[in-house]
């Protein structure tokens, strides 16, 4: 990636949503600058505690006109004030990200795009084929490489007998209302279902520290929760997902808890559930720098949970997650 003598220019697709934020706290505390931004959702005011000077398109098609225009004018050197977008931060529902990352590319900018960053391992492939052929990158935040616990875990591995196999129990539950089956992530066919949606970052973790899948086996498959067992080079992993309150333990429960998040390595706790906040900006640094994780550092985990997807569960066969003895007798 070239270096440019003056801040990079980003557009931001999904200003409403969730995680946008983060990306354009990322933004701004790289020094770098948001220059528009699109979503269908009109109500983006959080876009003023960070860039309130950003253009902002309701129209898909709008914004590509824009992107493409600020691009020509560059090209064609009669862009005065240098907006000429460099990168486009994609915060869209999963299944629209694959085109978001093409739209990105045939605009001359590099694309950063949110987890998952495409729903099927073979999407991977001819996007890099794209990447080839206009010279930018792909970029997806994997932002649990950086986190320090996780860091720490993957040295003690690496330091650690190569042959040893460790065994784990990943447990994430984070509790979700009504609305989430009437939104896209409840539609499998958007989001991916819910390994994909709440699940592939802590699978690309997995796969970091452990090493490559070998055998994926899945025991529970529905729409608000998945359990099943995954074989790595050097580990044998028990994981549950699930966005069903009633599956976090009753004590946690009546504590007024609705997420609960482990993930256990024989008698050690790894603990990671704090220093998430500012992992999204350490990640826009590394890729500001030309250091990101781009198409093929995703490909394990997109590969672990399209398999997953198109799984047929086996029911309590097997190493199963503890949970899944209680849960499937409610």
């Amino acid at each position: 990636m070239n270096k440019i003598d003056r801040p990079y220019n980003f557009a931001l697709i999904g200003a409403a949503g969730y995680i946008a934020p983060r990306h354009m706290k990322a933004i701004k505390d790289t020094g770098n600058q948001l220059v528009c931004a699109l979503d269908p959702y009109d109500g983006v005011g959080v876009i003023d505690s960070y860039f309130p000077n950003a253009d902002f398109f309701i129209e898909p098609e709008r914004f590509d006109r824009h992107l493409d225009k600020l691009h020509r004018l560059a090209r064609s050197k009669k862009l005065l004030d240098d907006r000429k977008v460099d990168f486009v931060s994609i915060c869209s529902p999963n299944y629209m990200h694959d085109s978001h990352i093409r739209l990105a590319l045939r605009n001359d900018a590099h694309a950063i795009c949110e987890k998952p960053i495409v729903l099927n391992p073979w999407n991977l492939d001819a996007l890099a084929v794209i990447e080839k052929e206009t010279g930018k990158k792909v970029y997806t935040i994997l932002q649990l490489r950086l986190h320090p616990s996780i860091k720490a875990l993957r040295e003690q591995v690496q330091n650690g007998p190569k042959d040893k196999i460790y065994d784990l129990d990943l447990t994430y539950i984070t509790s979700r209302g009504n609305w989430y089956s009437r939104s896209w992530k409840g539609d499998t066919s958007k989001s991916g279902g819910i390994a994909t949606n709440i699940g592939v970052h802590f699978f690309d973790m997995l796969t970091w520290v452990f090493g490559k899948m070998k055998h994926n086996v899945v025991h529970v498959l529905d729409k608000n929760k998945a359990g099943g067992f995954l074989q790595l080079e050097n580990a044998n992993i028990r994981w549950f997902l699930s966005i069903d309150y009633n599956d976090i333990p009753e004590d946690l429960r009546k504590g007024g808890k609705r997420t609960f998040r482990s993930l256990r390595m024989g008698d050690q706790e790894i603990e990671f559930s704090d220093g998430f906040t500012d992992l999204h900006t350490e990640m826009y640094r590394e890729i500001v720098a030309g250091r990101g994780y781009g198409i093929m550092d995703a490909k394990q985990s997109i590969n672990i949970v399209c398999n997953i997807r198109n799984s047929e569960p086996i029911g309590l066969l097997g190493d199963y997650h503890p949970f899944l003895k209680n849960i499937l007798k409610k």
